[in-house]
């Protein structure tokens, strides 16, 4: 283990980054992840690699996809308003098979909102922003130190899988200072050789229409849909080895609280709380939440009377919730959109209700 050193969400965002073999970022600085970016214009030119701020977050994207397919492991980050910039070059990543890493850390929207206060609006987003069908694979982190992790984690899916991966923060986990000791490199998934790039003796075609296995783009209706089909299938093939779940006090639980990114924190210390007043309350924390960990979710509805699902948005996630549990139990929202994290004694509350 490295010595123990005090941390902030988006700078173990960037060691993370850079630990997975970073060597390329183009951005546009936007609250509240401008702080990814300030740290690679000083960080990656130290190790041979190229920081860009392009003119908005549409070249942005451009840029990463364009410096992914010459070879070179490529991220940007940006938060609600930029990431819904980004949603059609997104789209261009998933059906070229573009390997890379966008991070969005949330705040309060629609639109400009409050550009400093967390929010997790952007659940949604993340799985169907950009237009069509296509595969996605969405990490959220809720501490400095699985920052690091998901981030090193989200190279190397992007890697094997050849696809976007998104890091969803947040404002509260991308702010905070924890104290942290980052394992060794060898402790984390490795990210896998490096592809053939262009001009280094492959021909490579590359187009976002619809195309066969050589590259060239087609009209058959029976290629297209193989093409997409293939695209969704090497998701869903790997899911239990990209599905995180962090499960807390399950093993007896009678209700149990599903949260995700900075609001699981909250929900771990009500869950806490719940156990010291006789309620035998657990967590499930996903931190991988697109593919949905949906029979994870199912498992558990079977033994517990009710999830709870508390949210900073006004209902995202819990739909998903609900069609896992298929009415094996009770769901129970609880949301709040006035730009306040949603506090343990809240939850704590609607545990003790039910």
């Amino acid at each position: 283990m490295s010595r123990p050193q005090l941390m902030q969400g988006n700078e173990a965002c960037v060691e993370g980054a850079l630990r997975a073999g970073l060597r390329f970022f183009a951005g546009y600085p936007i609250t509240p992840s401008t702080e990814i970016a300030e740290l690679l214009s000083e960080r990656l030119p130290r190790v041979g690699g190229k920081f860009i701020q392009m003119e908005d977050e549409i070249a942005s994207m451009a840029a990463v996809i364009g410096a992914s397919l010459a070879g070179l492991r490529a991220m940007t980050a940006t938060s609600g308003p930029g990431f819904s910039l980004k949603q059609e070059n997104l789209g261009y990543a998933a059906i070229t098979e573009t390997p890379c890493v966008v991070v969005d850390v949330q705040r309060v929207g629609p639109s400009t909102g409050m550009p400093t206060s967390p929010a997790q609006g952007d659940v949604m987003q993340a799985r169907w922003g950009t237009h069509g069908d296509h595969p996605i694979v969405v990490l959220s982190p809720s501490s400095v130190l699985e920052t690091y992790t998901l981030t090193m984690r989200a190279f190397a899916i992007a890697e094997k899988l050849r696809t976007p991966v998104i890091l969803l923060s947040d404002e509260v986990v991308g702010h905070m200072r924890e104290g942290v000791e980052l394992p060794p490199p060898e402790a984390l998934p490795q990210v896998g050789d490096p592809r053939p790039v262009f001009g280094q003796g492959q021909r490579a075609l590359v187009t976002g229409l619809y195309h066969d296995p050589t590259g060239f783009w087609t009209e058959s209706p029976q290629v297209a849909a193989s093409l997409l089909r293939r695209l969704q299938a090497k998701v869903d093939e790997h899911r239990e080895e990209i599905t995180f779940v962090d499960r807390r006090y399950l093993e007896d639980a009678e209700v149990a609280v599903v949260a995700y990114g900075c609001v699981a924190r909250s929900a771990l210390r009500a869950v806490r709380l719940a156990r010291e007043k006789g309620v035998r309350a657990g967590l499930l924390r996903p931190a991988t939440i697109w593919p949905f960990p949906r029979p994870e979710v199912a498992a558990l509805a079977g033994r517990v009377r009710a999830l709870v699902v508390p949210e900073m948005n006004l209902g995202q996630l819990v739909g998903e919730v609900e069609r896992a549990a298929c009415g094996r139990c009770q769901v129970v929202p609880y949301n709040r959109v006035d730009s306040e994290l949603i506090t343990p004694e809240e939850v704590l509350s609607v545990l003790e209700g039910i």
